[in-house]
């Protein structure tokens, strides 16, 4: 089989990008396959291409409902109809429906929770999975162990489904993530496809700041001299909202915010938004970005520091994704970790709640509730749960003190990033590498482009949901 010729065929591509031929040909072998491709370099045609070679359903268990829509709508707008994303988007009536002609389809996308309900399991059952796909994986070592429980089910559910040919794709997992990652999808004989990390495009500038007022002065000198499209991530979604206003206001941009708090029409609208190029810059949350299909981002500018180097490097990697030059900023005071210890902590429950009756703990926030029931269900005592807490706690704070060696480091912040994911350090010197190395600020600054009147968004967003 000629896959260039099928890559086209199926896709309109010419060629494949860094290991995405590897990793198609591993699933058309079948053999299960985790594969860590660099951000930006296309790992859906990973899945669709297979999908489209395969016989059977391509079920595609993904993170975000916004990550969902977008790629659902991307390839309905390639003319694939035969694809669906279960999620709450749809009402009771279209999600019976859906259900009702499932086999009709041949791409389904589906979150870890969704696939915890019954009714869907059981009419996912009925299928035959050609390929079963975990898209964003490094989210069940992430998000499973504390939040989202439903991803440390997705082995169980493989099994479940015959255990079907696998496939695991994320842009970011040390060692030991990619093996925590292996162990809960129960993936025993696996082949690895394994890039690096690092993308040369994106300059690595980490601005230390004595304040968090000159860090808010930085930030709005910044957005008016850099030349987008942009995001800026922070950590409050209040921070979020006020700075669109403030950076709208002063420099006469397009803006929006994004967060969790917002509907999911909103946040769709925004997102597409965005990608349409009716926007100059987006201040989110983390929620924003993930699998976001936007070649042309410029820069990423953290105003508050993620909680470890893997979810920088996701956040970062968003820009720069046609592989032209990008920069990536973060601006840190001494003292912005405590937000990330605060976060942290509020993701988990106290360890005295392990011995709330079932009854009391259905009062708990729906994070620490799902957490308790989750390890209760699998029989662990309580001493047990609060090991697992306690263990939680300590792999989360010594990723954040990783993080900060990073930002506090006077060595190349490039070579820091391959030592952390065990890669071979590479000695050729790249223009425009990190803050220690020099960065030229100039090659990134520019007037932005005026953007035209927007289109009517809220028929363009009725198009994407029907």
């Amino acid at each position: 089989m000629q896959l260039e010729q099928e890559l086209e065929r199926f896709l309109g591509f010419r060629d494949f990008r860094v290991g995405q031929r590897e990793v198609v040909a591993h699933v058309l072998d079948g053999k299960d396959c985790f594969a860590m491709l660099p951000t930006g370099t296309g790992k859906t045609v990973c899945y669709q291409l297979s999908g489209y070679l395969l016989d059977g359903t391509v079920l595609i268990v993904s993170p975000l409902l916004s990550l969902m829509q977008d790629q659902v709508e991307r390839m309905r707008a390639n003319g694939e109809k035969r694809v669906v994303a279960l999620n709450s988007f749809l009402s009771l009536q279209e999600k019976q429906r859906a259900l009702e002609d499932l086999s009709a389809y041949k791409f389904i996308f589906v979150s870890p929770e969704m696939l915890a309900n019954r009714q869907i399991r059981m009419a996912i059952r009925r299928l035959t999975i050609g390929l079963f796909v975990v898209d964003e994986a490094h989210c069940i070592s992430q998000w499973g162990h504390d939040f989202r429980p439903d991803y440390l089910e997705l082995g169980a559910v493989r099994e479940e489904l015959g255990s079907p040919v696998t496939l695991v794709l994320t842009a970011t997992a040390t060692k030991k993530v990619r093996a925590d990652i292996k162990n809960q999808l129960r993936l025993t004989a696996c082949m690895d496809v394994i890039h690096s990390v690092d993308r040369p495009n994106i300059a690595l500038d980490v601005q230390k700041m004595d304040s968090r007022f000159e860090k808010q002065a930085q930030l709005l000198k910044l957005t008016g001299l850099l030349k987008g499209p942009g995001i800026v991530y922070f950590s409050s979604k209040k921070l979020a909202e006020r700075y669109a206003f403030e950076i709208a206001e002063q420099h006469g941009l397009r803006t929006a915010f994004y967060h969790g708090d917002m509907s999911g029409e909103d946040r769709v609208t925004i997102q597409q938004q965005f990608i349409q190029n009716q926007l100059h810059l987006i201040c989110a949350t983390s929620a924003f970005g993930m699998g976001i299909d936007k070649g042309d981002i410029r820069y990423v500018i953290h105003f508050h520091m993620p909680g470890d180097l893997e979810a920088y490097l996701q956040e970062i990697g968003r820009a720069g994704r046609d592989g032209a030059p990008s920069i990536a900023i973060l601006l840190y005071a001494d003292g912005d970790e405590a937000i990330q210890l605060q976060l942290q902590d509020r993701d988990l429950p106290e360890e005295e709640l392990v011995h709330l009756s079932p009854a009391l703990t259905e009062q708990l926030p729906i994070t620490e509730r799902r957490f308790l029931e989750f390890y209760r269900e699998l029989g662990l005592t309580p001493n047990q749960i609060k090991e697992k807490i306690q263990f939680r706690k300590r792999w989360k704070r010594e990723n954040l003190y990783t993080f900060l060696n990073f930002i506090k480091g006077i060595t190349c912040r490039r070579q820091f990033v391959r030592h952390y994911f065990e890669e071979e350090a590479k000695q050729e010197a790249i223009s425009n590498c990190c803050d220690v190395c020099g960065v030229d600020h100039a090659d990134f600054e520019g007037e932005n482009e005026t953007i035209e009147e927007q289109q009517d968004w809220q028929k363009y967003l009725e198009y994407l949901l029907k």
